[in-house]
């Protein structure tokens, strides 16, 4: 069952490739949605795939030497019909 998400991450989550990490692991497990930084240092991000594929996702980038995940705010959403692909905004 397909589900979509919108997060915001904050923590030490800008200038350590969060975002690309996000990309990377999002194409590795099928996901699609896209990745911004936002003004007051957090990441907001829209995840959209399986509910597993979407939490391997966010596992892969906790586990960088560089990201530090302090909080996740998370809310579910309606799906995006027709998005492709996972992109950096």
């Amino acid at each position: 069952m397909m589900v979509r998400k919108h997060f915001r991450f904050t923590g030490r989550v800008q200038g350590v490739g969060f975002r690309y990490r996000a990309k990377y692991a999002a194409n590795g497990m099928g996901v699609t949605g896209w990745a911004k930084n936002e003004y007051d240092g957090s990441v907001e991000m829209e995840a959209q795939g399986t509910e597993e594929a979407i939490n391997r996702m966010l596992v892969m980038i906790n586990k960088s030497d560089y990201i530090v995940i302090d909080s996740i705010e998370t809310k579910e959403i309606p799906l995006e019909e027709g998005e492709r692909s996972f992109y950096i905004r």
